[in-house]
């Protein structure tokens, strides 16, 4: 009993360990070398799976009706829109060269980053509204679709890519996760009900188990940025520094937006637990790429916030 009890204290910090673990086992061992391209690209299509997996089943449990658009969403929506644009205005004017550029899109980047697509998965193991928490999801990726575009370009000009591409490439990376699941769980809801009856009260668990899985793969791609960057210490540093901040300040001002409106642990996942992946990705695709980094250091933070959440969720009196 004690055995599965320190699993259940302890199984983020496990899986995140396990990733590391796993990367620098497999990178060590030589004939896997020629093995690397196809990993990768196998991971790629593994990691969508697991999310879609993890949302459908959520959504099973979930329906239209209960996703409703709150106050505290458009006050969330609001923090992260306007500094976004405030550090966007900041980097336009600061050489490309310079390394105060590098800390300035880490700011953005950990600040425009849209809500997790397995926040829910956490939300509804502390007790929080996983419906509240994935009506803020779809509005802030939406968002994200249309204001990020355009402050991108102006803080990092790319050769070749305006408004339309950027808009474009943005909405086909985040919603097609976000809204295939809902329509197959409406469907399997309508068409199959049994299914889904057997799903919501047989695989209670699994989104946490599956995201679990999708959290040492993650893990395992940050520990990859972070050995592969030629960024000097100090710069890795600042950057971690960087996301830190970004990291305590929104989960801290989330939920104390989150308790005003009676669901402190919504508020402060949906501001606070990040699509770091797609943070990697922006950074790769319109910023330095060096900043991608930012989201790795990300990662390690909001998931030591989140053991340290469940911990008190599973030991009340200590």
């Amino acid at each position: 009993m004690k055995f599965f009890s320190f699993l259940k204290d302890w199984s983020l910090p496990i899986a995140m360990l396990g990733g590391v673990a796993a990367y620098f086992i497999y990178v060590n061992i030589p004939f896997l070398d020629d093995t690397h391209a196809a990993a990768n690209e196998i991971i790629s299509y593994i990691q969508p799976g697991l999310i879609f997996a993890m949302l459908f089943v959520t959504f099973c449990k979930i329906s239209f009706s209960d996703l409703r658009l709150e106050r505290w969403h458009f006050i969330l929506l609001a923090f992260q829109l306007v500094s976004f644009i405030l550090f966007s205005l900041v980097a336009a004017f600061v050489p490309m060269n310079d390394s105060l550029r590098v800390l300035v899109e880490s700011f953005m980047l950990c600040l425009i980053c849209p809500t997790a697509t397995a926040a829910a998965v956490i939300t509804a193991r502390l007790g929080g509204s996983a419906a509240s928490l994935l009506t803020y999801t779809i509005t802030m990726n939406f968002a994200v679709a249309l204001v990020a575009p355009l402050f991108l370009t102006l803080a990092h000009p790319v050769e070749g890519v305006d408004f339309l591409a950027s808009f474009l490439l943005i909405l086909g990376k985040v919603f097609p996760l976000l809204l295939c699941p809902l329509v197959a769980a409406s469907l399997v809801r309508r068409l199959l009900p049994s299914v889904q009856q057997f799903i919501v009260k047989k695989c209670r668990n699994l989104p946490f188990y599956l995201w679990l899985v999708a959290l040492s793969l993650a893990i395992a791609l940050t520990t990859k940025s972070i050995v592969h960057t030629t960024l000097s210490i100090f710069v890795q540093m600042g950057i971690a520094a960087v996301s830190l901040i970004c990291c305590v300040v929104q989960f801290a001002f989330g939920r104390y937006i989150g308790r005003r409106y009676g669901d402190a642990i919504a508020g402060g996942q949906s501001l606070g637990q990040k699509n770091t992946v797609f943070a990697i990705w922006l950074a790769y695709t319109f910023l330095t790429p060096v900043t991608s980094i930012a989201g790795g250091f990300y990662s390690l933070w909001h998931n030591s916030v989140n053991t340290w959440q469940l911990y008190r969720k599973n030991h009340p009196k200590k």
